[in-house]
């Protein structure tokens, strides 16, 4: 059975920092990507940050330079460290894991749509305030 557990959410203000662990367990496939994805109520769910097994990254243009996602394969953790925090980052952030096909190509990662993952969490509420 796969799980997936989020931790660290919380209340800052802007400017602040957070960072989001997701201890994952009992998903054994290789080849795999992790990603984060956040979703206020009312809105899509959209992509925030991915990272597959071989270190292969991408971004949402609204987090690039401000956010850095990490995995720790040993402990089979991704992590999202969250930094200079605005308003608009409120959400709740949800990780999610799944086999990878056609995410690297010639050195660009895509970020992955949701409907690609089978595996969620329960998600973990950040709130910025101003």
């Amino acid at each position: 059975q796969v799980r997936l557990m989020e931790s660290g959410g919380g209340s800052v203000q802007a400017g602040g920092s957070l960072r989001l662990s997701c201890a994952a367990s009992g998903y054994t496939h290789s080849s795999n990507c992790m990603a984060w994805f956040r979703q206020v109520p009312g809105k899509e769910r959209e992509g925030v940050a991915a990272i597959d097994d071989d270190g292969g990254i991408s971004y949402a243009e609204s987090v690039k330079g401000r956010f850095t996602i990490s995995r720790d394969s040993a402990r089979n953790t991704l992590n999202l460290q969250m930094n200079s925090l605005k308003p608009e980052d409120t959400a709740m952030y949800t990780c999610a894991v799944d086999k990878c096909w056609g995410y690297c190509s010639d050195g660009y990662c895509r970020l992955p749509d949701d409907y690609e993952f089978t595996y969620w969490g329960q998600g973990t509420q950040v709130t910025v305030s101003s």
